[in-house]
């Protein structure tokens, strides 16, 4: 399977050339999501300006279906660290929870901003939960944070002026099964979309971490299509912070890929030790995904060389944003993104989640499946189907 010619992927296999280009291009991707964001700049701060004005208290509800809602759990605290100084209240809740369960989510007295996160704009639940918002709540805004021009989501909330619907970069609308570039460029979007006045700033970090993602899709296939070949049934993905909602991203992305045949799972850390590390056996890879906190470092560290010491265990991957010679020692495959300079655990979390993307693409070859198309028979599909979305009247009337 040879992936990689002229520094770039090129798959062999015409099963794969969806998703082979889709994890290539988002070094490419990052930079062009940049220059987006820095048009739309006076734009945000001015619907920013006028939520101020109107309103003391706002609350934020980041929200998506699947991958789309690990965008919000990844970016949450990051998010909340943006707004400490506002009277915001930032949550990251799934679209499937509130078209399900509106009068758990939705306040009806609390002026509310809904980000939406959506690839296609045409799931049931990302239309459903932004009508819903309309329908319950008073003081209701939302931005769209999009990759289709042509979905409802988009074409819904066109020219309304409480609505901002952001287009990603037109080949972010990914078209193999699995979410890659949109899950980063959605993920970087909406980090510069609070920060509308500092996006000038960050486009050096932005530069870094997309010379990271390139670096690892030249060097990164050898060790990680190794590692796929061998022998195992089941993957965890481990991170604290940030590193949670990836964490939950990267299992699914190897869920996906393979088609459900090979289980994943995803902790934190400490957590990991309270019950669910009763699945760690001969066939299970554990992947670390460690902070450049030095604090929580200790703590994922910690975990690192006792997961290396239990004699009953299969390989122990440690993701670093430099070189640490304890993380090596205690790790049967140590990968380094080379980002020492970088010193927020969110930026990271785009070479990362890099590295699980490609790990999940060479398991789903090494089974012979498609991974443009891992689920042929239609269990799931692209964009999902057979939701039902049931009028929502008088706070839910009981049947």
């Amino acid at each position: 399977m040879e992936l990689i010619q002229s520094n770039k992927w090129e798959p062999n296999d015409p099963g794969a050339i969806h998703t082979t280009r889709e994890i290539a291009q988002q070094p490419r991707l990052w930079k062009e999501t940049v220059e987006i964001l820095l048009e739309h700049r006076d734009t945000l701060m001015t619907f920013f300006k006028k939520l101020g004005e109107r309103h003391q208290h706002l609350r934020v509800i980041l929200t998506g279906a699947g991958t789309s809602a690990f965008v919000g759990e990844t970016v949450l605290t990051s998010i909340k660290e943006m707004v400490k100084n506002k009277k915001w209240t930032v949550e990251s809740i799934a679209t499937t929870d509130i078209v399900s369960n509106p009068y758990e989510y939705l306040d009806k007295d609390s002026p509310t901003l809904m980000i939406s996160f959506a690839r296609s704009g045409n799931s049931p639940e990302s239309v459903g939960s932004v009508e819903l918002g309309e329908q319950i709540i008073d003081d209701f805004y939302g931005i769209a944070l999009t990759c289709n021009r042509d979905g409802l989501l988009a074409e819904k909330k066109k020219g309304d002026p409480d609505h901002l619907v952001i287009y990603m970069p037109k080949e972010a609308n990914d078209q193999g099964f699995a979410m890659t570039s949109s899950f980063t460029t959605m993920l970087l979007s909406v980090l510069l979309l609070f920060q509308p006045e500092h996006i000038h700033t960050l486009e050096k970090t932005v530069k870094e971490i997309g010379s990271a993602g390139e670096k690892i899709i030249e060097t990164g296939k050898t060790e990680l299509e190794a590692l796929a070949s061998s022998t195992f049934s089941k993957v965890v993905y481990l991170g604290s912070g940030v590193f949670q909602g990836l964490a939950r991203e990267s299992s699914l992305k190897l869920l996906e890929l393979t088609g459900g045949m090979i289980p994943a799972f995803f902790d934190s850390p400490l957590g990991f030790r309270h019950g669910p590390k009763s699945i760690l056996d001969e066939e299970t890879i554990v992947f670390v995904f460690l902070s450049c906190h030095p604090y929580t470092r200790k703590y994922d560290l910690d975990l690192l060389k006792e997961l290396y010491h239990e004699q009953k265990r299969g390989k122990v991957v440690a993701i670093s944003s430099y070189h640490d010679e304890l993380a090596e020692r205690y790790s049967d495959l140590f990968l380094n993104t080379g980002l020492e300079t970088v010193q927020e655990d969110i930026f990271l979390a785009f070479p990362y989640v890099m590295y699980a993307q490609q790990f999940a693409f060479c398991k789903s070859m090494h089974l012979g499946l498609s991974p443009d198309n891992p689920s042929p028979s239609g269990l799931v599909n692209r964009v999902v189907k057979g939701v039902t979305i049931y009028p929502y009247r008088n706070g839910g009337e009981r049947v």
